[in-house]
Formats: structure tokens, sequence, C-alpha cells
């Protein structure tokens, strides 16, 4: 080596999203000589529509409270998460000049509520690489160790790959299961790919009446054919023309295979504060009230009114009956439907509308403390294409973030 002549390691980060920017400006900031590599036409497509263009950037929260949300593989994460933990993000988007705010459930987004302002800052933190909007074909080992990647355009060599190319959902957006193909060229192992924090579809015909209508403050308890409770939440959900979404059915996804839809269903407790002797009370009073109206036009004070008919209907009473003559039974059909108003579920949504992508590169191929693969030197995984996966809330990102920062920090280490 010429005497004052400075190596610099050459290292390639293939997809320009979330775990891809944040490798590729980690990776510059430790000295490396970095490529970025986009088969789109723009980096940060797919983080520009997260959180209904919000952005939920991470989740306020300690790394053990957060790997409890975590689905799949969780110790796998332990030190991507402790190297760089929710605070750290939150400090270095600060730093970036990005303001934060924190809303319920710990949830942190940009103060502007625009997904923009953060994909902008990660522009910003990568803007030395060399970016290449080229479609990658392989990635290999060449004969004198480097790792040549090709791609439609040329062929380039490098010191180090980082393959950050995310999963199968939402493809319009690049991310199309692409570096799947990719890792196992290399060698690796994919686990099954399905969609997670997807809506649910269901063969009710009272979901088609009652869509758009948002539901808050409920419970739910997802059951399986044998009767046995798999999920249960508190929050809100939202009826659709195919049958239920909303951020208690994401994560109800996110804890399921489509396997385990066979014979359930999801009952919602409509008034979850009131117990049935209260719920009775209550009726009774609004009956009271309107004595010698319809039922159907008797439940506004209880009932969001885009469910009125759609419940009578479910309790199998007749909506024009007057309330003065609802016997007992009735009241006690209704009590049990608030209750516990049950829906069967059918199957997922396809993984082209998920959030994110349950599956991918094995994690015991992969080392937890570095990202690198086990089966070839100098490759690295970050983000959504490793098999990991959590509930919604900012955790997906995060772990993009903490994945993509351990692998730019060791893909660019000189031993």
């Amino acid at each position: 080596m010429t005497e004052g002549y400075e190596f610099r390691k050459r290292v390639a980060v293939i997809g320009g999203g979330a775990a891809g920017m944040m490798a590729a400006g980690t990776a510059l900031s430790e000295g490396a000589d970095v490529t970025l590599f986009e088969h789109t036409d723009r980096l940060g497509k797919k983080l520009a529509i997260t959180g209904k263009g919000r952005c939920n950037v991470t989740n306020d929260c300690s790394v053990n409270e957060f790997l409890e949300n975590v689905t799949r593989n969780h110790k796998f994460l332990y030190t991507a998460l402790y190297r760089f933990p929710p605070e750290k993000t939150i400090n270095f988007f600060e730093a970036l000049g990005v303001e934060l705010k924190t809303e319920r459930g710990q949830r942190v987004f940009p103060k502007n509520d625009k997904a923009k302002t953060i994909v902008d800052a990660l522009r910003r933190y990568c803007k030395d690489a060399k970016t290449l909007f080229e479609n990658v074909t392989s990635v290999k080992k060449a004969q004198d160790g480097t790792l040549e990647v090709k791609t439609l355009k040329g062929s380039y060599q490098f010191d180090s790959v980082i393959l950050a190319t995310g999963g199968r959902s939402y493809p319009l957006t690049g991310s199309d299961g692409s570096g799947y193909r990719l890792a196992m060229k290399l060698g690796h192992s994919i686990t099954e790919l399905s969609p997670s924090l997807v809506p649910i579809e269901s063969t009710s015909r009272l979901c088609t009446k009652m869509m758009g209508l948002s539901l808050k403050n409920v419970a739910i308890k997802a059951k399986d054919k044998i009767g046995n409770t798999v999920f249960s939440d508190f929050g809100e959900m939202m009826f659709t023309h195919f049958g239920i979404t909303g951020p208690m059915v994401l994560s109800l996804s996110a804890h399921i295979d489509a396997k385990d839809l066979d014979g359930m269903t999801l009952s919602i407790d409509l008034k979850p504060a009131l117990d049935e002797k209260t719920l009775d009370t209550r009726i009774l009073s609004d009956f009271s009230k309107n004595n010698n109206k319809d039922l159907l036009n008797s439940l506004g004070a209880l009932l969001p009114s885009k469910m009125i008919e759609p419940f009578i209907e479910y309790c199998g009473i007749d909506p024009r009956k007057k309330v003065n003559s609802i016997t007992r039974e009735e009241r006690g059909i209704m009590i049990k439907a608030l209750k516990g108003f049950s829906i069967p579920l059918s199957k997922l949504r396809p993984i082209e509308e998920a959030i994110i992508t349950r599956g991918g590169i094995n994690v015991k191929e992969i080392d937890p403390r570095t990202m690198e693969s086990k089966i070839c030197d100098g490759v690295y995984f970050a983000g959504e294409m490793i098999d990991v996966d959590a509930y919604t809330g900012g955790f997906n990102l995060q772990i993009a973030f903490s994945t993509g920062f351990i692998a730019g920090e060791n893909a660019s280490k000189l031993y």
C-alpha cells in the first residue's frame, strides 16, 4: 500500500428504503465509500406512504417493552435494539432537524404529520453516497474475494454488500420480493412469506352494510373453531366492503397465520365499560324515552347510526316493532349482541395490501451481532427482508432503523 494512502471500504447498499438509507448513511459516517442501488425512480418511496402519509417513526418505549411487541424471532433483535434503541432513533431524527411528537400508545410521528419530512431527512443522511437507480440482478463472490454486483447496466466490485430490499408488500413502491431471489442465489433459505399487518375478510354481509364505520373504544376477542380465545385487544377497528380493518385488526393479523382463520370468529364487545345488568338498565331507560317508536328509531343513543339496522338484523328482531312491545327475552338477545357481536373471519387480504411481510431470510443464517451472513462473508442484511416482524405502532420501522444501523456499521469496518 502506498504510504499515506487511506483505504476506504467499498460498500454497496441494495434497496433505498428506510433500512437501506439508514445503512448507507451509517456506512458513510464510518468512512466507507458507499454506492446505493435503488430499482425505482426515487429513494424512500414506500416510507413516504407509511402511517397514512404521516410516518409512525418509532415507539417511545424501553427495549424490553419493544421486544414484547415483536411477534417473530424477538431474541434475534436483542443486540440491534440495544445498540440502536427507540431513544437513539428519536435523537437521530431530531439531530437531522426533524421535530417529533408522541401520541397515544407512545407512537412517535413528525410534528408536521408529513412522512416526507422523514424521507427527506434520511436522504440528507446518505446524500454523499453514489446513488444508482438500477435494477440489481445478482450478487456473487468474485475470484479475488470481492463481491460482484450486477445490474442491467453493468457490473461493480465491492468489499461488502448490504441487502435491504424490503419484503413483498406494496410492490408498486419497489418492495416486490426481488431481494429474496438475490439472497437465495447466495445460498440463503427463505421462510414462508405471508401478509402481516393486513385487513381480514369476512363472509358476513353485515360488514358490507357497515362499510366505512369506525368503532372506537371497543374490545375484541378472536376465537378459534372450538371457542378458545387466541387474541384480544381494546381500541379501534373499521368495517369495509370485504370485512374488517383498523389498528386492532392489523395486530390480530400479525398474531395469526392464514390457516388459523379456519372457523375463527371475531367477537366485538361494543360496550366494554358496562356489564349486562347495567346495559339492561340503560336500554330500558332509552326505551322509556322512545315508548311509541319503532325499534329502528330508538337506538340512536346506544349505537352509531350506520350500525343500527345491521345490529337489529343480527339480533333477529323486527326493526318495526314498537319498543314498548320488546320482550325481556329480546332485550336479553340485544344485550348479548352488544357484549359479543360476532362475525366470521375467512381469510387475510393479499400480501400486496399488507403493511409488512411475514417471513424472509432465515435468522439462523444471520449473525445477530453484526447482521452479516453466516453463509457468504461480506454480505449483510437489514430491514423487512429478515424474518422478524412486530405489531403496528412504529415497531417495524424501528426494526428497519436498528438493523440498518448495525449492518452499516459492521459492513464498513476494516477488520
